[in-house]
């Protein structure tokens, strides 16, 4: 069993949490909680930053008590972890006293190493960054961080001999090539080892009185970065509780990349000062944007993620924790680590539908109704192995393994890609087994071992997603009617088959992720495998309290030109699973319509027939090619069968 201490950046309390805090912090959750999947000890810190200028200055600005504007707004960020689903262990404050009893110990440490002086100085300082700069970091005489010109401080300090870690710091990053991930970030870092010089550590108590005095110095106030980087140390016991502390460190450090030298070589080098030895990794993601902007308030475009996953829930039909899930996956499988992404809504209800809804969730609810209705509601027995059933085992304990290598890189986009391999065979493994055909034919055993296998691989599914769903994942497993509790299983029983025993009584069924419908049907994202059908009406969705379609108009209904249709050719879509490119003949007009239907309908079972067409749908383009209308078809337990007319009515004749 391995310790596995993961943190994230503690937030600063001046402004309200925007999306990019959630986004930092639900790839830590997920890190966490996948560790804990493989049975691994964990600890997940987060918490906030409550010193400092920014702080003092904001709350002088809005007539606020300093402590009761950093509480107030401490609490929002408390909150946010409840409404993101995430399973921190700890929450500090630097303003708690455990934490300032640890920044005077670390303190005495470095100051016995001889590792503080005091100069007088005049030094350019951006008050964003809580640091001081010099001309060379600046664009135009502004912070490019924060797009604000520095002031000018000239006082005396205390500084930190961050010179003299210069060899230290070169042979860490030469012993530990991978002290900091991705590479580049690292490269980054290994440039400015030999321009550090020594840093400023203390403000004069009468320019800011907002935060720990200097042991044996009150005429001083500890520098915000000394200070706030102490807190990974702090909250685990440094400084009260020496062997809780020895038990955790040292840590995976989470941040943004704007905050990447401050962790990656002052702090180190605080610690190498102290006698501690120094974080195991530090992770750099990218920054989110907002259409190509980064966020900021002056530009008006600061995202709220609990307002997000309000609406998204509102959306749905959801409840929030489960649109919190949402958030969190999307997250996770749009931004590639370390990569500056942008952030959108619509991408977000886009993977929704297609991922969560379409492909994981639809799953369940393809094979739930049939073990009601043919088997009384309790999981059937599995008979010997046919057609896809070996390969589907296969693919399940191959994505364990798979998305355990890619979790292990921080590529947790991979991950999912690789989880979600499983889901599409899965529902690859329904369309071609058709247990509802088993089930007319009169084989009943053979339709018994595809619902069983099914349910098999959604649950292995549905373990490896607990990390990014964790409210979905316990309402699937409630679903399931497993007795052993989520929280139980580890990595090794995705990677194993008949953990669903025979006999097993399931839940009824409710869609966990009901599909959101858009006035105008949007493209999934790229690399989405959604198994709803393409040129198919998407699949009806009941929702619990509220109807499943709206009412519309007599003259709404007059606007959709439904027409017969003969199809003239059927041909596979090379590289898909599912399409079909159909040619039809609307009288006397030919187009073309690409489908989701194969292999419940085969290319040459459909040449001949007269189906029904929306011909008035706009155009849209899958996989090259235009698809220029819409074939109707009804759709249960998994089966679909398509709207056909009597020949004698002519192609081309209006439906009315």
């Amino acid at each position: 069993m391995e310790t596995f201490y993961i943190t994230t950046a503690i937030d600063y309390v001046n402004a309200s949490p925007h999306i990019g805090h959630a986004y930092e912090k639900v790839l830590a959750d997920v890190l966490a909680r996948w560790h804990r999947l493989r049975g691994d000890r964990v600890f997940f810190l987060t918490g906030t930053d409550e010193h400092g200028l920014k702080i003092a200055s904001t709350a002088a600005a809005l007539g606020r008590d300093v402590r009761a504007f950093v509480d107030e707004n401490a609490a929002t960020f408390r909150r946010l972890t409840r409404v993101l689903n995430l399973s921190n262990d700890d929450f500090i404050r630097t303003t708690e006293p455990r934490h300032q009893q640890g920044v005077r110990a670390l303190w005495a440490r470095v100051a016995a190493a001889g590792d503080f002086y005091k100069k007088n100085y005049r030094a350019l300082y951006c008050v964003g960054h809580e640091a001081f700069v010099t001309l060379s970091d600046l664009v135009d005489g502004k912070c490019p961080e924060h797009e604000t010109e520095p002031i000018v401080i000239e006082e005396e300090n205390y500084f930190f001999r961050l010179s003299r870690y210069r060899p230290h710091l070169r042979r860490l990053f030469a012993e530990r090539p991978d002290f900091v991930v991705p590479a580049a970030r690292a490269n980054e870092m290994l440039a400015l080892i030999d321009t550090l010089e020594d840093i400023s550590v203390s403000r004069p108590v009468e320019k800011l009185a907002w935060g720990i005095p200097v042991p044996g110095d009150p005429g001083h106030v500890i520098y915000v970065w000394f200070d706030a980087l102490t807190n990974y140390i702090s909250a685990i016991g440094f400084g009260t509780d020496e062997a809780r502390f020895r038990t955790w460190w040292p840590a995976y450090h989470l941040i943004g990349k704007g905050i990447n030298r401050f962790h990656s070589l002052l702090w180190p080098a605080m610690l190498l000062s102290a006698g501690v030895e120094p974080p195991r990794q530090v992770l750099v993601h990218g920054y989110l944007t907002i259409e190509g902007q980064k966020i900021s308030k002056s530009l008006g475009n600061v995202i709220d993620p609990a307002e997000t996953v309000r609406e998204l829930a509102a959306r749905a039909g959801v409840e929030e924790a489960i649109a919190a899930d949402a958030l969190r996956y999307y997250l996770s499988r749009d931004i590639p680590f370390g990569e500056d992404a942008d952030f959108s809504r619509a991408a977000l209800v886009q993977r929704f539908n297609a991922d969560l809804a379409n492909d994981y969730g639809n799953l369940l609810n393809r094979v739930l109704p049939l073990v009601h209705r043919h088997f009384d509601g309790r999981v059937p027995t599995r008979g010997p192995d046919e057609g896809g059933d070996r390969a589907l085992r296969e693919t399940a304990r191959q994505a364990a393994e798979a998305a355990d290598r890619a979790v292990a890189r921080y590529d947790l986009r991979g991950a999912l890609e690789e989880i979600w391999r499983l889901v599409s065979a899965a529902n690859r493994y329904v369309d071609e087994e058709a247990p509802w055909r088993a089930v007319r034919e009169g084989r009943l055993d053979r339709a018994g071992t595809v619902v069983a296998n099914t349910l098999e691989a959604f649950r292995a599914a549905t373990l490896l997603l607990s990390p990014w769903l964790p409210a979905a994942a316990r309402r699937a497993w409630e679903q399931l009617g497993l007795a052993d509790p989520l929280e139980a299983q580890r990595l090794t029983d995705a990677a194993s088959w008949g953990r669903v025993p025979a006999g097993t009584r399931v839940g009824p069924g409710q869609p966990i992720f009901p599909r959101i419908e858009e006035a105008v049907p949007a493209p999934a994202p790229v690399g989405s495998s959604a198994a709803a059908p393409t040129g198919t009406p998407p699949r009806a969705r009941a929702t619990e309290g509220r109807s499943q379609v709206e009412t519309i108009s007599i003259d709404e209904f007059r606007r959709l030109d439904l027409r017969v249709a003969e199809v003239l050719s059927a041909n596979r879509i090379a590289g898909t699973d599912r399409l079909l490119e159909l040619e039809v003949d609307l009288g006397g007009e030919v187009r073309r319509i690409v489908t989701g239907i194969y292999p419940i309908y085969r290319a040459e079972d459909l040449v001949g027939r007269r189906i029904i067409v929306l011909a008035n749908l706009e155009p849209r383009r899958v996989r090259g090619v235009e698809s220029q209308g819409m074939l109707l078809a009804a759709e249960w337990e998994g089966d679909i069968g398509l709207l056909t007319v009597d020949k004698a009515i002519p192609a081309g004749a209006r439906i009315t």
